[in-house]
């Protein structure tokens, strides 16, 4: 049986990993859409670094700085308007997220992480993992987390407000006014905002801002080039922290994310950062455009079809996920196994991201089947 015991959310045990095995052993064709890794290729010049590198000399083959390689810490500093040593490169965007929520917890005075609900559930696992007190902020009808309720959940026992635009699962994008307000009511109660930023090339709306805008010292943006390049499996991330002359605890929070990132990591594979930093240099905006524009198909026909089925669902502006709910039919691990066996469609229960929207079922569109799936749905659906 697929799921936590029934009224409890489970953070222990990988979710996904169980949907996909199960899908994985159905005695029918099934059409993944369960995971967020992509399908689409790779910049050609991500293939083009790592093969020059794989002709590098051996001296190259060792440790990398534990930071980061410096050329690509200062090609990110440079794009993101930042000091170079700010930013240090890290075992994907979840290593610098869990970097950033320990800082805060070690550094600032309190126990309790506020977060949107629903949420990636790796966020409130780490909380959980972290022993702090989680708040989770339910959104409102269009998917959107409200200032005016983040500001009436925080207290003086916050020390971290997790964010994330372009949002998993909900698809919606933050206006920089929204970010920005976030970060000044982290900062009113001596908080850290950290802002994930993993899905920022895949804005649909034109309005993400980062929350580097914000005129706040408390903010920590982490990255990764998962998505932006598919390369989910290279593991290559990065986040940057307030500079080290940031007012109090704040300003500790690079030094001992330095620390436990070199005791734990050491350091980041450093063929992966000398690709992605030639990908980077040599990737022109039209690999970005293109692969935005295939995900905006699949949302207009999958929506269409959602339609179809008397579905409501989040209108995604961002990231490729879509929320919905049939009329009906509660979204459960037990009906997920059912949709599975019997419409050939694996997705994710709402459930496993939070209790705001435990009624509706999580679809990533990084499939090139999603007319089949989105046909399959409307059938079983009808």
């Amino acid at each position: 049986m697929l799921g936590p015991p029934p009224g409890r959310m489970d953070y222990e045990t990988p979710q996904f990993f169980r949907v996909m095995q199960y899908a994985a052993s159905a005695d029918r064709d099934v059409v993944d859409m369960v995971s967020g890794s992509p399908d689409w290729e790779p910049p050609a010049a991500l293939r083009e670094g790592l093969h020059a590198y794989a002709d590098a000399d051996s001296a190259d083959f060792q440790y990398a700085p534990s930071v980061g390689l410096r050329g690509l810490r200062e090609e990110i500093a440079e794009r993101r308007g930042v000091a170079t040593e700010r930013v240090l490169i890290t075992n994907g965007t979840a290593e610098a997220n869990h970097l950033a929520m320990t800082g805060a917890l070690e550094s600032m005075d309190g126990t309790e992480v506020v977060t949107a609900d629903p949420v990636y559930p790796y966020y409130a696992g780490r909380t959980n993992l972290l022993g702090a007190d989680l708040t989770m902020v339910p959104v409102d009808a269009d998917g959107h987390l409200a200032p005016d309720d983040v500001r009436e959940a925080v207290s003086d026992d916050t020390v971290a407000v997790v964010v994330n635009s372009p949002n998993n699962p909900t698809g919606v994008t933050y206006a920089g006014e929204t970010i920005r307000e976030f970060a000044a009511i982290a900062e009113a109660h001596d908080a850290v905002l950290v802002s994930d930023e993993v899905y920022d090339h895949f804005d649909y709306s034109g309005r993400f801002e980062s929350a580097l805008t914000a005129d706040a010292p408390n903010v920590v943006v982490t990255n990764a080039f998962s998505k932006s390049m598919a390369i989910t499996g290279w593991r290559v991330g990065y986040a940057i922290f307030p500079p080290t002359d940031a007012p109090a605890a704040v300003g500790e929070l690079l030094d001992r994310a330095r620390t436990r990132h070199m005791l734990t990591n050491i350091a980041v594979s450093r063929p992966a950062q000398a690709a992605v930093r030639h990908a980077l240099r040599n990737t022109g905006p039209d690999y970005y455009e293109d692969v935005r524009a295939t995900v905006r198909e699949r949302i207009a026909i999958f929506t269409e079809a959602l339609d179809a089925a008397g579905a409501e669902y989040t209108d995604p502006k961002g990231a490729f996920y879509v929320m919905a709910r049939f009329p009906g039919y509660q979204s459960t691990f037990e009906h997920v196994q059912t949709l599975i066996d019997e419409g050939g469609v694996a997705c994710m229960p709402g459930e496993a991201f939070g209790e705001a929207r435990a009624d509706w079922f999580r679809f990533a569109l990084v499939t090139p089947r999603v007319a089949e799936a989105a046909e399959r749905l409307e059938a079983f659906f009808s």
